[in-house]
């Protein structure tokens, strides 16, 4: 049936859109961008920040642009001087209300409100009197809660329930004294929160940051707290989103210059974290292949998405049995740098410091998780970077990031397979398991690379795939509402599902919440975002050699020098690990 089709004028101009279209989206198809806050496209429509009024014939009042929808014959102006002056005053006061540090905030030059204030051109603050005061909410291991830069647009929570399902911030109060937090106000740490950052990166001023772990390796850096052996390896997604923040196209993968980059700020070994997916795909696969001969539950859920472990253990502790006990490749690999890697080198554990970068803000809990220590109680990751992070230091340093020769990471733990580097996007734990599954199933080398059935941007992914004669049911879940599917399906046995591949973020780590924020025309949670970084590392993928975890001749040397079998003792003492039940305490 076809949409019917509404007939308005805006701004003069006569135009025809379908039925059920907003006034914001109408005037977009005339090259009219009406200023916003509060609205999000991937979001519930809020109307809370009235950024994006407009005049409407026959009211006498503005109507918010976001959530209004067209009707026959409406006639709309965008730009009249009562319209400007409008949004002027509800800039102005929102201003007014909020801290005045913003050259020394960390979204200076990439904030939403900075823009729109320069956009309707504010250039002084008129309206004095009481501002909002409240401290500064720093318990949780990754995310920092800043009430007084918050503007209430509401952004936070809405990511939270309606594409994480968490619910864990919501508004609080009345009037001057609104305030977003979680439940009760109380502590982050004691709250609901997985840790994910999707409120960090959709929060459009600096009301929501990660927890900052810079001055902790500046200080490693210069030797401040003694001499280091210092050790960095980065994520699989880092090299498919770094070269953003330095003016490269979207979907550009730089591999060569990260390396590089950070060989110049100092650090004594460059790793790659691929080298740990690629350790995990021959873990968890085998792991699979046991619980697929009856040595264990069914399905196996995937480990390697901190937030997605922290929802389980809070939300469903009923699911832990069915989780991989495998460590994510970040921990893999740190526990290998300071155990194998300092064995080989003849240096203390003690004496190295390890730093990871990751797109992902609950790394940096993960990193801290007791469970994850060595035996001796020391962390195996000393400290967590975000893409954001790593950039700002490299600009910091006054690294010409674009125009560096490509480095190569130091082996052994740099070297891995082109399985490794799709770890960063939706589907490619998964495809990276099969292509090495199918090999293990069939006896052939020659098993298929390319699983497209797993790949996409869609939330969830299903797929039977038939390996040796063998029917494998599998699913993908990026962003946990598709995971809250998944489960359920598990729970009911409506789906009988063999292998799940789950990640907190949606779209993946490519979207992780310590990813750079898009550039002003993108949303952070744009699918075509997500496509284009997926596509550099399908890039990275397709031109190596080594296309297979279990084909990386490093991974086949750790086991035979050091590790032994694949899921044995030494295994499980360095790679895996356990989870428990975490009821939120700020909800007992």
């Amino acid at each position: 049936m076809t949409e019917p089709m509404i007939k308005l004028t805006i701004d003069g101009e006569l135009l025809e859109v379908p039925a059920g279209t907003t006034v914001m989206k109408a005037a977009e198809k005339l090259g009219i961008n009406i200023p916003r806050l509060c609205y999000h496209p991937d979001l519930s429509l809020e109307g809370a920040c009235r950024v994006c009024v407009v005049q409407v014939e026959g009211f006498n009042h503005f109507i918010a642009s976001c959530s209004q929808q067209v009707w026959e014959g409406m006639m709309v102006q965008t730009n009249s001087p009562q319209i400007r002056q409008a949004r002027r005053d509800i800039l102005e006061l929102l201003l007014d209300n909020h801290p005045k540090d913003c050259q020394t905030c960390e979204r200076d030059g990439n904030c939403e409100l900075q823009r729109q204030a320069y956009r309707l051109g504010v250039r002084e603050r008129l309206f004095e009197g009481k501002r909002k005061q409240y401290p500064q909410d720093e318990s949780s291991k990754s995310v920092v809660r800043n009430p007084e830069k918050c503007i209430l647009c509401g952004r936070c929570i809405r990511v939270c329930a309606e594409v994480q399902g968490v619910q864990n911030l919501s508004q609080h109060g009345r009037g001057f004294n609104t305030v977003v937090g979680p439940a009760n106000l109380g502590p982050m740490d004691e709250s609901a929160c997985i840790q994910c950052g999707q409120c960090v990166a959709v929060c459009p001023t600096a009301a929501f940051l990660e927890k900052d772990h810079t001055e902790r390796v500046w200080e490693a850096l210069s030797g401040a707290a003694g001499k280091k052996h210092l050790v960095v390896h980065t994520a699989p997604a880092i090299r498919a989103t770094i070269g953003e923040s330095f003016g490269f196209p979207l979907g550009t993968p730089v591999t060569g210059q990260l390396v590089t980059a950070l060989r110049r700020l100092g650090f004594d070994a460059i790793f790659d974290t691929n080298f740990g997916a690629d350790l995990t795909v021959i873990e968890e696969g085998n792991e699979f292949l046991k619980r697929l001969n009856g040595e264990g539950p069914l399905p196996l859920l995937t480990s390697c998405s901190p937030g997605w472990i922290n929802f389980m253990e809070k939300f469903y502790p009923e699911m832990i049995p069915l989780a991989s006990t495998c460590k994510s490749p970040m921990q893999m690999t740190s526990t290998l740098i300071k155990t194998y890697y300092a064995e080989r080198k003849g240096i203390d554990p003690k004496d190295i410091f390890v730093v990871a970068i990751m797109p992902c803000v609950a790394k940096k809990y993960e990193a801290a998780r007791p469970e994850q220590l060595l035996s001796q109680g020391e962390t195996v990751t000393d400290a967590v970077l975000t893409t954001r992070e790593l950039a700002w230091m490299i600009k910091s340093y006054g690294i010409d990031f674009a125009n560096l020769p490509e480095g190569e990471y130091d082996r052994p733990l740099g070297v891995s397979s082109g399985a490794g580097d799709i770890f960063g996007t939706t589907g490619g734990v998964m495809e990276a398991a099969l292509r090495t599954v199918a090999v293990k199933l069939t006896g052939e080398e020659l098993g298929p690379l390319v699983f497209e059935a797993v790949r996409g941007i869609v939330g969830l992914k299903e797929a039977t795939v038939s390996i040796g004669g063998q029917e494998i049911n599998v699913a993908v879940c990026d962003g946990l509402t598709h995971a809250k599917k998944a489960l359920a399906y598990i729970k009911s046995g409506e789906k009988n599902y063999h292998l799940v591949e789950m990640m907190a973020c949606p779209g993946g780590c490519i979207m992780g919440g310590g990813q750079p924020y898009p550039p002003f025309e993108m949303d952070v949670l744009d699918p075509e975002l997500a496509k284009l970084r997926a596509k550099a590392l399908y890039s990275v993928d397709a031109h190596k050699q080594l296309r297979r975890s279990h084909e990386n001749p490093a991974i086949t040397k750790l086991y035979e020098e050091y590790i032994g079998e694949p899921n044995g003792e030494k295994a499980h003492e360095l790679l895996h690990t356990h989870y428990q039940a975490r009821m939120p305490r700020g909800i007992r």
